[in-house]
């Protein structure tokens, strides 16, 4: 999807015929109520036209059958123009949509008996599938559904959902085990438990979401509209009483002609806000679409918008901040203890840890010395996997003649040393050095104990991404901490913290320590951000303001997070960050322009409105344009063309460089204030001569 989406241009054809369509399909009155102020622009194209009739049945008007026609025709496009930037946001959102509905196919599948591969297999369609149900997937076939792997590890292509060519490694047992329907299974096989009902996966709701007429609007999108409704009410009452005004000067002073109604529509379309009006609800639409662009699917809109205002960001250390591939290259062991037999309880206290880090550990010892791969089972042992409370993992050997059941533990350092004193052992002076010596290097130490005595500390090693730092600075720049969680010891994180460049970190991280460190700072008044993958991370990340789960991550991430990282890079959270900032940006400067270009428009029609009634407003024409006649309708004509020039603007964005809030804030005033303000003359007064010269008088 992500090529798809990337390559595709801003006015694709068959996007603008769509579009072209659901705007005149949008006219239905009950659907522009949803727009107060272009609602009342649709109410005056309407009046106009009833006017345009009976000037031209009867030959009596307040002014001449074409020039009433010209102000309604120019009035209804001002109306369909509206309608086309929302439609065609919401176009750009149905094409990706349509896209992903491809991917979307009713396969069959193998349904399990049990969760063993070999159990016994029942053909059905993936629409029959439930949740709970296990299936068996191989090489070459499509996953039917969402789901858990339970069994297996395999290459999986998910280019249909995330655009992605290269394919991935999917396994049971880790922070990489959900698998989404749609995709294909490459290499081996999968036992996979289904975690979603037909018509309720992942893929259903990305295309619920891409499509942007499924989109609420935000609070912050909602107290605009409420602004703009309320200006628009004010002009209008405003408007309806020049009327009278009118009749009563003339009638006084028995000089000049009433204003007439036609020019009070026009002067009322020119005076409210129509241009934020018309563009406000795409450029909410075109926010969560560039979040698509960047294989990003926001739940909600509310979640893009908070992403521009976030002031904390969490970020993992490993994947995140390192590349995420820590590797074992050193067995320390304590005095007295032989560096095989460190390597042996290493690899015993590995055998089922199905993490990169485990594998690594495993593999270093039968490298390093030779040593012959056992499994568990064989040995009788129960395995003892890793928790996010225990921060140890390992297995208890059965027990032998002479000898009591023996535990095998390996885990971070605190956490072995508790269990370790709870048997009445502990950390000698040694091996606490070479724990301190590893984190100082910035890697991570593990120790590995059987029982209460301590063999050792295994030495893994990680990397810092490149360009990381450069990329926090940034966000120090736009006033953004950067919070490291970690669950290396406080001697680890300070080194990759100071390398990375971060703002602070959380050390030895639990998931009800970052749970408490993201309700404090929120409690401080701050909006916090942060990534994650893992059941673990799922407390945290419904807390969170802006939570990036990770696509490859568990059901239980996904379901906590209000967005969801295609590519599962979780660096993506501060491209997420841009966009949300983007957004806002946009907004506030097409409102900026669309206030400011008001005020110009009024030395155009106010003095051309009133000219029959009060001469003396010709003083305030100062564009000097031709007639009151061309004046109005080069007014009417450019309010309906600037909405089509700024489409392009409210779909792309505004360009967005990190810079502190009043520097943005004067830029954007200086460029969309004076801006707007500038603009409305020249094109006015361009109008009006091309008016004049086609003979409009």
């Amino acid at each position: 999807m992500a090529a798809n989406t990337q390559s595709r241009p801003l006015f694709e054809a068959k996007i603008v015929r769509r579009a072209c369509v659901d705007s005149l399909r949008a006219l239905n009155p009950r659907r522009m109520l949803r727009n107060p102020v272009m609602f009342v622009v649709e109410i005056g194209s309407a009046f106009t036209t009833v006017l345009w009739i009976h000037a031209l049945a009867t030959g009596q008007g307040d002014a001449s059958p074409g020039f009433i026609l010209a102000i309604s025709i120019w009035l209804w496009f001002t109306v369909l123009f509206a309608n086309f930037a929302e439609a065609m946001a919401e176009g750009r959102g149905k094409a990706q949509a349509d896209t992903l509905r491809a991917a979307r196919k009713d396969v069959m599948a193998r349904k399990l008996a049990s969760a063993d591969r070999h159990a016994k297999t029942e053909q059905v369609l993936s629409a029959q599938l439930r949740k709970g149900d296990l299936v068996l997937v191989e090489a070459g076939e499509l996953l039917p559904g969402d789901g858990e792997i339970v069994q297996g590890v395999a290459s999986v292509d998910e280019s249909a959902i995330t655009g992605e060519s290269a394919p991935v490694i999917r396994e049971s047992g880790g922070d990489r085990s959900a698998v989404t329907g749609g995709t294909r299974v490459l290499s081996d096989w999968l036992v996979v438990k289904m975690t979603a009902n037909p018509g309720e996966t992942f893929l259903d709701r990305m295309i619920a979401m891409v499509e942007g007429a499924k989109r609420q609007k935000t609070p912050n999108e909602i107290a605009l509209d409420i602004l703009l409704a309320g200006l628009t009410i004010v002009f209008l009452l405003a408007t309806v009483t020049l009327l009278p005004f009118s009749r009563y000067a003339v009638a006084s002073t028995g000089l000049g002609q009433p204003i007439g109604l036609t020019v009070l529509v026009a002067l009322l379309v020119c005076l409210i806000p129509t241009t934020i009006g018309a563009l406000l609800s795409a450029i909410g639409i075109a926010g969560m679409d560039r979040m698509i662009q960047a294989n990003v699917i926001a739940t909600s809109g509310r979640a893009v918008e908070a992403a521009g205002d976030v002031d904390v960001l969490l970020l993992d250390k490993t994947g995140t901040i390192t590349l995420g591939n820590r590797q074992a290259t050193l067995f320390a062991p304590a005095a007295g203890v032989a560096e095989k037999e460190l390597a042996e309880m290493a690899m015993l206290s590995s055998l089922a840890d199905e993490t990169p880090e485990g594998r690594s550990i495993v593999l270093l010892a039968e490298q390093k010395f030779q040593l012959e791969p056992k499994d568990a089972k064989a040995l009788g042992a129960t395995i003892v996997p890793f928790t996010a409370q225990t921060r140890m993992s390992g297995l208890d050997l059965p027990a032998t003649e002479g000898q009591e059941i023996r535990e095998v533990r390996k885990g971070a350092t605190d956490a072995v040393a508790r269990f370790v004193a709870d048997r009445g052992g502990s950390l000698s002076a040694d091996v606490r050095e070479a724990v301190d010596n590893i984190a100082r290097q910035g890697a991570t130490p593990l120790v590995v104990a059987d029982g209460a005595r301590v063999l050792g500390v295994i030495c893994l090693k990680d990397i810092v991404k490149g360009g990381i730092r450069e990329k926090f600075a940034e966000m120090r720049q736009i006033g953004i901490r950067t919070v490291m969680i970690t669950g290396d010891n406080p001697l680890t994180a300070a080194a990759i913290a100071a390398e990375a460049g971060v703002d602070d970190f959380l050390a030895e991280a639990t998931p009800e320590a970052k749970l408490a460190m993201i309700r404090d700072w929120q409690a401080k008044g701050h909006l916090v951000a942060m990534t994650g993958d893992g059941t673990n991370d799922a407390p945290a990340l419904a807390q969170a303001d802006v939570a990036v789960a990770m696509n490859s991550g568990t059901q239980a991430a996904k379901e906590a997070g209000n967005m969801v990282d295609l590519d599962s890079n979780p660096t993506k959270l501060l491209a997420i960050v841009h966009i949300g900032k983007q957004m806002l940006m946009t907004r506030g400067s097409l409102t900026t322009f669309s206030i400011a270009n008001d005020v110009a428009k009024y030395f155009a029609i106010i003095p051309a409105a009133f000219a029959a009634t009060y001469p003396v407003l010709g003083v305030l024409n100062v564009m000097r344009l031709h007639s009151p006649t061309t004046a109005i309708l080069s007014a009417v004509i450019f309010n309906a063309l600037i909405i089509i020039a700024l489409i392009p603007l409210a779909l792309r964005g505004i360009a967005y460089k990190p810079a502190p809030a009043s520097q943005l804030l004067r830029r954007n005033l200086l460029i969309y204030g004076l801006g707007g303000v500038i603009v409305p003359f020249p094109g006015i007064k361009a109008i009006d001569l091309l008016l004049t010269a086609i003979g409009v008088s």
